[in-house]
């Protein structure tokens, strides 16, 4: 396996061109290496210096991450930006980054995995973002009480940001959009959701989602995000014959 070869198969399994309209991330190669084979692929949320350090560390010849270096303007090659590229070069490692792609997929997507972590029966999309529903939502398998939901997402058992019992003690529907889509609990309200599950809170939202008895889980944008890279490393593992590792960098937020 090289780049260009892991670039296409990446390419055959997320969408990768049905978002270059709406997604500000530069989705696909980051950072190539110079033609080397890759015979283990490392996989994280955030492309910085912890993951890129825990990639070449244990080999891998490819970093996947969903947050890469590159987001839609150019950017100078200086300070901390520097060091990450200077970083990737020196060790050969490629960067590939999968920002909405990676959200939306219907199986591999973070809202997937989060859909089915929940229950949500038949889910469908949820949360138009510039002409793209990127979430899912549908009802619930079992009726969830916003603590036994929180149980069912919660990685590693880390606190979420926020859990805001505004509703029904137990929810009967739910959406979801992972990371920072806050302001999304708006059209879940507007659709009669009963719980709305994101990554973050914000201040203009919090007291629309009171008055609308919208029960709502801030999980973390971190940890909401987990799922995709995880799924994509498991299908790779899978299907390729290639080594894979997840580098958990946790930021609490």
């Amino acid at each position: 396996m090289n780049s260009p070869t892991l670039d296409a198969y990446f390419r055959s399994l997320l969408d990768l061109e049905g978002f270059v309209p709406m997604d500000s991330s530069l989705n696909g190669i980051q950072v190539d290496n110079d033609g080397a084979e890759i015979t283990k692929i490392a996989f994280a949320v955030d492309a910085c210096m912890e993951t890129l350090q825990g990639a070449a560390a244990g080999g891998a010849g490819m970093l996947f991450v969903h947050h890469g270096l590159f987001w839609g303007k150019p950017l100078r090659i200086t300070g901390g930006h520097r060091e990450r590229v200077r970083f990737l070069l020196d060790h050969n490692l490629a960067l590939y980054a999968v920002h909405l792609p990676l959200d939306q997929h219907p199986a591999l997507g973070n809202n997937a995995a989060l859909a089915e972590l929940l229950g949500i029966e038949l889910p469908e999309p949820f949360g138009e973002y510039h002409g793209r529903k990127i979430g899912y939502k549908g009802a619930l398998s079992k009726p969830l009480t916003i603590e036994e939901a929180l149980k069912r997402i919660t990685f590693k058992d880390r606190p979420p940001m926020g859990v805001y019992p505004f509703g029904k003690r137990e929810s009967r529907s739910c959406a979801v959009i992972s990371g920072g889509a806050a302001d999304e609990a708006l059209q879940a309200l507007d659709e009669g959701i009963d719980l709305y599950v994101t990554g973050e809170m914000s201040h203009q939202v919090y007291h629309q989602a009171l008055e609308g008895h919208l029960n709502m889980i801030a999980g973390g944008h971190y940890s909401t995000e987990v799922w995709g890279v995880r799924r994509v490393m498991e299908h790779c593992a899978a299907q390729l014959n290639l080594d894979v590792e997840f580098i958990d960098a946790p930021t609490g937020l």
